[in-house]
């Protein structure tokens, strides 16, 4: 299977149609047509519904989209640390991470290295910590940001020196509002907005759910949700009230939300992680030394 054939495929599974297709490749309608047959031979599959004006992709056509964007997201990555390998030190540093105060820290980091490295480039992938360590898995990301308690026997990590405090983000007419901190007994019979992180499955606990204890059960969960910047519009138009992790959702003073933490206080801490037996490119050794120094002057300030 050839990169160019798979870059064939995408533009035709993007375009929809194989006249649209040939036009941006610059190759003949008939010239494309036989390499995605071939392509169809080689995997022994159907890729396409053909229609009179247009074509969809069969289920094994959508399974070969996302292979097929992944491996040429690692294409690009790799060449693109190859190009750094320069006199001039650059290249790309990929980091994923959820929604966290932590972030902060990276910025900053970033920030300080902007200075002495103007040609490194950084790409930030937001997701929660079963779309960040899968983009690890796949080599996609050099570093990821995980929330504790997160399964860490896969990667190397360092802790990071912040921790997030869990709280609940509502509407400043809401009722409970008034209250400077959340309990337990203000939680029940509310409608909730819960995060992955507060969500327990079957016999699978959390911070959350052990912080709330045997009545977790009774809580009124109407919404779930992975990134709070959804979930906030929810909370504005009067959904219910979002337990989530810091003032990540925007509650300045000009927004109509606000954030109270839970009482007793309860905080997660916080990991960055690679792979084990990690090559890291030029651009990211020199931002995994940065961070740790960054992590360094937090500690000593402490």
């Amino acid at each position: 299977m050839e990169l160019r054939v798979l870059r064939y495929f995408l533009t035709v599974a993007r375009e929809g149609s194989i006249t649209a297709a040939a036009n941006f490749l610059h190759v003949t309608q008939p010239t494309l047509s036989r390499q995605l047959k071939e392509l169809e031979e080689e995997l022994g599959k159907k890729l396409f519904i053909r229609k009179s004006h247009h074509i969809d992709l069969t289920e094994e056509g959508m399974i070969l989209r996302k292979r097929a964007e992944e491996i040429m997201n690692m294409v690009i990555k790799v060449e693109e640390e190859f190009h750094s390998m320069e006199e001039t030190i650059g290249g790309d540093v990929y980091i994923g991470g959820g929604e966290t105060e932590a972030m902060k820290l990276i910025a900053q980091t970033i920030k300080s290295l902007q200075i002495k490295y103007p040609a490194i480039r950084y790409h930030i992938h937001s997701g929660n910590s079963d779309d960040v360590t899968e983009q690890l898995d796949k080599g996609l990301l050099d570093f990821g940001i995980l929330i504790q308690p997160a399964d860490l026997s896969k990667y190397n990590y360092i802790n990071i020196p912040a921790k997030d405090v869990w709280g609940v983000v509502m509407r400043k007419d809401s009722p409970l509002a008034v209250k400077e901190s959340i309990q337990k007994s203000d939680l029940i019979g509310v409608p909730l907005l819960l995060s992955r992180q507060a969500i327990k499955t079957g016999l699978s606990r959390n911070e959350f759910s052990e912080w709330f204890g045997q009545d977790y059960d009774k809580l009124n969960t109407m919404t779930t949700y992975n990134l709070v910047y959804n979930a906030a519009i929810l909370v504005e138009e009067g959904i219910g009230y979002a337990v989530t992790l810091d003032k990540i959702a925007n509650t300045s003073s000009d927004s109509n939300l606000c954030f109270r933490p839970l009482e007793p206080r309860l905080e997660s801490g916080l990991n960055i992680v690679w792979k084990k037996h990690q090559v890291f490119s030029k651009a990211a050794n020199i931002f995994f030394e940065e961070i740790k120094e960054t992590f360094s002057k937090c500690k000593s300030d402490e």
